[in-house]
C-alpha cells in the first residue's frame, strides 16, 4: 500500500517561496502518476499541479502557472512543489496523490500553508 508524507508547509509573508515534498513509501515512484491539491477553509479539494511518470509532462491550474513547479526525483522517492510568489490565496492545506486510471486514490496527510499579506 502506497504511503505519502507531505513536509515543508509554514507561514510566509506574500510574495515569498517555499518548497514542498513528499515522500513516497510502499511502492516504486517511477511507477506512479502524482499529483498536489490544495483545500483552503470552506473551499473545496483542487488540483494543483500533476506530474506523469517520467516528469516530462506537468500540468498547473491557471492561478499558479508561472510560479509554481512540480517535479519528481524518483531516486529518492520524493515529489516537489517549489512555490515562488506566494500570495495570501495560496493559503490551504496541501496535499500529495497518486492517480490510478481515472482516480486519485492514495493521499498524505498534508501540510499547512499561510501566506500573509
Amino acid at each position: 500500500q502506497v504511503q505519502l508524507v507531505e513536509s515543508g508547509g509554514g507561514l510566509v509573508q506574500a510574495g515569498g517561496s517555499l518548497r514542498l515534498s513528499c515522500v513516497v513509501s510502499g511502492r516504486t515512484l517511477s511507477s506512479l502518476f502524482m499529483g498536489w491539491f490544495r483545500q483552503a477553509p470552506g473551499k473545496e479539494r483542487e488540483l494543483v499541479a500533476h506530474i506523469s511518470w517520467s516528469g516530462i509532462s506537468t500540468y498547473y491550474t491557471d492561478s499558479v502557472k508561472g510560479r509554481f513547479t512540480i517535479s519528481r526525483d524518483n531516486a529518492k522517492n520524493t515529489v516537489y512543489l517549489q512555490m515562488n510568489t506566494l500570495k495570501p490565496e495560496d493559503t490551504a492545506v496541501y496535499y500529495c496523490a497518486t492517480k490510478t486510471g481515472t482516480t486519485w486514490g492514495s493521499w498524505g496527510q498534508g501540510t499547512q500553508v499561510t501566506v500573509s499579506s
